[in-house]
């Protein structure tokens, strides 16, 4: 028996803006989708499945923000659940889960190592862009990327630990994986208001 195919990019897309009213943490799930691709690309993977599990890995958290982290409830197992039930199949699933530490899900896959290196820092690199005077990841280097993170009262959400240890699990230099990262995210800037201004 073949597996069912993927969802479509625009069912996923549909899903993950129904449930997340906030525009930045949507445009952070776009980061990561780019991200994904790009990694997918770089690895001869799936770029369709791996880009659906950046898009929705963050989809439930306004709706169950986990406070408490809890690990198998609210962020990201509420999420899970309803994927499971409109059949996401579960090599995403388990990356989903895999990316928050406390869910206490093991990242096996090459997919669900990728997710976690680039979600936090695709948080960082936003953060970055944006206090630029362009606005923009156009014009961004990895070394400003670097330098910010040794800043520990710049964009204090993103945990710089994962950021290093995401890299790290995957086996790449950080400089690298930054440079990288940044690449992945200009392909998409428009997307994630991240061009700059547009001329006028």
């Amino acid at each position: 028996m073949s597996a069912s195919p993927l969802p479509t990019r625009d069912a996923a897309l549909a899903l993950m803006e129904s449930w997340t009213p906030s525009e930045s943490l949507r445009k952070h799930m776009l980061a990561v989708e780019a991200a994904m691709r790009a990694y997918a690309r770089h690895y001869g993977e799936d770029e369709h499945r791996w880009a659906l599990t950046g898009l929705l890995h963050d989809f439930d958290y306004e709706r169950f923000p986990n406070a408490a982290q809890a690990a198998d409830a609210e962020h990201p197992a509420e999420g899970v659940r309803h994927l499971r039930t409109l059949g996401y199949p579960d090599d995403i699933c388990t990356a989903i889960l895999g990316h928050a530490l406390y869910s206490g899900v093991p990242r096996e896959s090459r997919m669900a190592k990728v997710l976690f290196a680039v979600d936090e820092l695709c948080g960082l690199i936003t953060a970055s862009a944006l206090v630029r005077p362009s606005r923009s990841v156009m014009d961004l280097e990895a070394s400003s990327v670097k330098k910010k993170m040794k800043d520990k009262g710049f964009a204090r959400g993103v945990s710089r630990d994962d950021v290093v240890n995401g890299a790290a699990e995957l086996g790449v230099e950080l400089d690298t994986h930054i440079a990288f990262v940044i690449d992945a995210m200009r392909a998409s800037a428009p997307a994630l208001g991240l061009a700059g201004p547009s001329p006028s």
